[in-house]
Order: structure tokens, then C-alpha cells, then sequence
């Protein structure tokens, strides 16, 4: 009974492993997984509250600080003043040693501070606050081109899978015709080259077959590593290269209207541009003066021994207002020369605004154009495939009927199998071609 109940509890774990489930995931169930699980996106993510942060540090900056200090000196050898004799009614002329104070004294004094007026803190918070759209703006960029890997990742997982079953069938086929043409010349009736020339093209889809097959494994690690998920991760993909082919088909995509201001790289020049706007006002801001004010109070206590917290001990209260009132006169143009290389790299900074709007504009034609370009290709390589099977399947009865060689049917094999290769290409080419449009599009 005890070997039945052990045998039980070792098999339940293993039955519960055995029955694990791999994760099933759509394109856009990767995409939404990948958003929040992506390594680049949590990092992007905690970029964000990093500049929310150092946003209020700068802030707290120009609010009332408050500090305090405690101070302890002892005294070990008290220092001795010389007086005037006739003060202890000596003779003139003479003097007398003297020792003031307690050798043990303490203080505790709290201050607080105020900045009332700083040019640079001023810009400095401006500086923050578009330090912060620049990191919110980097987050929709991060965002983008998870989006982007991912849907890439996506279809070339589709593209070996896809290419494993067609070199099993290519294969499959191949075999066949090899064993058929082996009997035929094994029976007299055909020559051996036709026999050697099948072999070397099954050799060569056979080593394909393998490739992708290795590269099936492979694609599917990368995009369990886009989406933030072990790469030995179990995950299998609901969606078919062709079906998702023709969704991402979208001609009406080209006709929507651009505004460049919502272009996420547009946007990030213009950050830029309010860096170097701001690192100009800062450079002009340190010709303002500044001013502060603090108030502190404290208590100071003596003593020949340490005896400050015991009770009774006298304490002697003091306090101090102050304002410092800093103005800059003379810099030996020093702050002139900062001045005017923060006003050039406000000027580059201009220019390079403009250049970026002419090279998103152009981004935007090119990734038309090669849209466009995608789904033609698609369009073509269906009705080549189709042609190349025909031809095939042509060869194959001229083959049997022995009206066409082995080298005429390996010709139209070859052709066949390329043909299928560029009509797999062609569909991940159109998926990618969409997702970099609508990216361009900020779609």
C-alpha cells in the first residue's frame, strides 16, 4: 500500500508537467504581451518615472530646506589669554593669564532655507518639465519598435514554419520519384544519370529541410525574447502566414493624411530643440543675481564634564536671520562666450529640425513605395508559384511518359522550390512593409 501511495505522489507532479500547455499567442496578442514584458519597454518604462522623479528633485530644490547639526568640542588643552595686569589690580605694565570658557561645549542649531529668487532654477525647471516630454516621447518610440521586432520576429517564425512543410512535401515528392526511377533503371529501361540527377536535388532539399528546421527553433527563441519571455519558452502561434497576409493588406493605408507633429522621431528632434533653447536661457541666467534667505536657532551648553543631558543642565538659546544677495559683475567674459556657444548649438539644433522634417517626409515616400512594392511582389509571386506548378506537375508527366529528362525536371523542380521561397518572402515583406508605415504614420 505505501509503494502505491509513493508511485502516486511521483506521478501527479509528472502528469502535471505532461500536461502544461504551451502559450498561444496572435499577432497582436504577441504585441500587447511584448509591451509590457519587453526588456527595452520596462527599462523605457522605468525611464519615464526616473525623469518624474528627477523632475520633482529639481523642484524641491527652490522649496524650504531644513537641516540641522550637532557639534561636541572637548577641550583638551584650553587656550590662554594674556590681560592686563591692572585688571586683576596688578601693575601696569604687567599681565595676567587667563583662561575663558569651560573646556566641554555643545551646540545643536536647525536652519532653515529659503531660495527666493534663482534665474537658473527657473530654466532649470522648464529644462525638467521638457526633459520629461522627451522621455514620454521615448516611450512611444520604444513602444514602436517592439511593435515593430516583434510583428518582424512574428512572420519569420510563420516564414520556417511555412518552409518546413513545403520541403517535407518537396521531399516527400522527391523520394518518390527517385524510387520510381531507381526500379525503372534497375529494369533496363532508363539511364543512371537520370537516377543521379534526382539525387542530387533531393541531397540539396534535404539540407534545406534541416536549415529550416534549425532556423524554425531559432526564430521562435527571438521572439520569445522580444516579447520578455525565456527563450526555451513553449509558445505556439495562432495565426497563418496567409490569413495574416491578407490583413495586413491595406491599400486605403496610403491615402491617410500625415501630420508630422504626431511623427514620434519628428517629435524627439523638437525635444532637442528645447534642450538647446533651454541650455540658452540657463547661460543667460547667470548674469541675474540671486538671492536667499535662512533663519536658524539653536543652544549652546558648557561644562568641565560631559554632563549636556542630564537634567538641569543649562542650555543657551540663539537665532539668526539672514540674506545673501549674490550679483555677478564681472566675468572676464567668460559667461559671453557661454552665452554664444549655447546660441550656436541652438542654431544647429534648428537646422537639424528642418533636415529631420525633409528625411521624415522622405521616410514616409519610401515606406510607401516599398509597401506598395510589397504587395505587387506578393501579387506576382502568387501567380508565378502557380505557373511554376503547372510546370512541374508537366514535367513530372512528361517524366513518367519518358518524354522529358531528369534534367528538364530537375530544372522545373529548381524553379518550383524558388519559386515557392519568393512567394513565402513576399507575405512576410508585405506584414513588415505595413508595420513600418503605420509606425512612419504613428498609426
Amino acid at each position: 500500500m505505501r509503494t502505491i501511495i509513493l508511485s502516486t505522489l511521483l506521478i501527479i507532479p509528472w502528469l502535471g508537467l505532461s500536461q502544461e500547455e504551451p502559450a498561444q499567442f496572435s499577432l497582436d496578442e504577441a504585441v500587447a504581451y511584448a509591451l509590457e514584458h519587453n526588456y527595452n519597454a520596462i527599462n523605457a518604462s522605468r525611464d519615464l518615472v526616473d525623469a518624474q522623479k528627477q523632475k520633482w528633485e529639481v523642484i524641491a530644490d527652490g522649496l524650504p530646506q531644513i537641516s540641522g547639526a550637532v557639534s561636541y568640542q572637548n577641550q583638551l588643552k584650553q587656550q590662554v589669554v594674556q590681560l592686563p595686569g591692572e585688571i586683576a589690580g596688578g601693575d601696569p605694565g604687567t599681565f595676567v593669564e587667563v583662561v575663558f570658557g569651560q573646556p566641554q561645549q555643545m551646540s545643536a542649531t536647525g536652519t532653515l532655507r529659503q531660495q527666493i529668487f534663482d534665474g537658473s532654477y527657473i530654466v532649470g525647471v522648464q529644462a525638467t518639465q521638457a526633459f520629461l516630454r522627451f522621455s514620454q516621447n521615448n516611450k512611444e518610440k520604444s513602444d514602436l519598435d517592439v511593435r515593430r521586432s516583434v510583428t518582424e520576429a512574428y512572420g519569420n517564425v510563420l516564414l520556417a514554419q511555412e518552409s518546413v512543410d513545403i520541403f517535407e512535401k518537396n521531399k516527400e515528392t522527391l523520394e518518390k520519384n527517385l524510387f520510381e526511377t531507381k526500379k525503372i533503371f534497375e529494369n533496363g529501361l532508363g539511364d543512371e544519370e537520370s537516377v543521379d540527377q534526382l539525387q542530387i536535388t533531393l541531397s540539396s532539399v534535404d539540407n534545406q529541410l534541416k536549415n529550416a528546421r534549425r532556423l524554425e527553433d531559432i526564430t521562435l527563441q527571438m521572439l520569445n525574447l522580444m516579447m520578455g519571455l525565456p527563450i526555451e519558452n513553449q509558445t505556439e502561434l495562432t495565426e497563418d502566414l496567409d490569413d495574416l497576409t491578407h490583413k495586413k493588406i491595406d491599400l486605403g493605408l496610403l491615402d491617410t493624411s500625415f501630420n508630422i507633429e504626431n511623427n514620434v522621431d519628428y517629435k524627439i528632434v523638437q525635444n532637442l530643440n528645447e534642450q538647446r533653447y533651454y541650455e540658452l536661457k540657463l547661460a543667460k541666467s547667470r548674469a541675474l543675481p540671486t538671492l536667499n534667505a535662512f533663519i536658524n536657532y539653536g543652544g549652546l551648553s558648557f561644562g568641565d564634564q560631559f554632563t549636556f543631558f542630564d537634567s538641569g543642565q543649562d542650555w543657551f538659546g540663539f537665532s539668526t536671520f539672514g540674506v545673501d544677495l549674490n550679483i555677478p559683475i564681472f566675468s572676464s567674459f567668460r559667461r559671453s562666450a557661454s552665452t554664444q556657444r549655447a546660441k550656436i548649438a541652438f542654431e544647429k539644433a534648428k537646422t537639424q529640425l528642418t533636415e529631420a522634417e525633409q528625411q521624415i517626409r522622405l521616410q514616409l515616400e519610401n515606406a510607401k513605395s516599398d509597401y506598395i512594392l510589397a504587395i505587387e511582389e506578393y501579387d506576382t509571386s502568387k501567380d508565378n508559384l502557380r505557373l511554376a506548378e503547372r510546370i512541374e506537375n508537366k514535367n513530372q508527366i512528361k517524366y513518367s511518359e519518358g518524354i522529358a529528362t531528369s534534367f528538364e525536371l530537375r530544372q522545373a523542380q529548381t524553379q518550383l522550390y524558388s519559386a515557392q521561397q519568393e512567394y513565402l518572402q513576399s507575405m512576410v515583406n508585405v506584414i513588415n512593409g505595413k508595420t513600418t508605415l503605420e509606425n512612419v504614420l504613428n498609426q
